[in-house]
């Protein structure tokens, strides 16, 4: 026979049984991109005008491409999670579940293209290294 308290029983269930690890996400979340947007900010700043060789050889360095990465990464699992509590709140049913998928299938795009793009300069910058040695 097992004797559980009224405490033991609540623990780790709060309104949608995931509610604190969704608050500790969103707002550690929230505290890594205040670090890094301002430092991506600078770095994606310094890129605009150069000519598309500049860039990719911009990117192509390591410190850039991890930072856009992360930026990347973490910004858009805080998006699709934010935009989730949002659409939980405000819409029910079916329509609730298909805008749910549709907003993390938006976010999993944005995150395929930017690493895409990102893996394509770095391969583009090599390669053109290679040619001209």
């Amino acid at each position: 026979m097992r004797y559980l308290t009224d405490r033991k029983r609540a623990v780790g269930k709060g309104a949608s049984g995931s509610g604190t690890e969704h608050f500790w996400w969103m707002t550690m979340s929230s505290v890594a991109l205040a670090f890094l947007v301002p430092v991506f900010v600078f770095v994606f700043g310094s890129a605009i005008g150069g000519t598309q060789a500049e860039v990719i050889a911009h990117f192509s360095r390591p410190f850039p491409a991890i930072l856009t990465g992360l930026v990347t990464l973490v910004g858009m699992r805080h998006f699709a999670k934010g935009a989730q509590v949002m659409l939980e709140d405000y819409t029910a049913g079916t329509v609730r579940k298909a805008l749910v998928i549709t907003v993390y299938s938006l976010s999993y795009l944005v995150t395929a293209m930017v690493l895409y793009a990102l893996g394509k300069m770095v391969f583009m910058s090599t390669a053109a290294q290679m040619l001209n040695q």
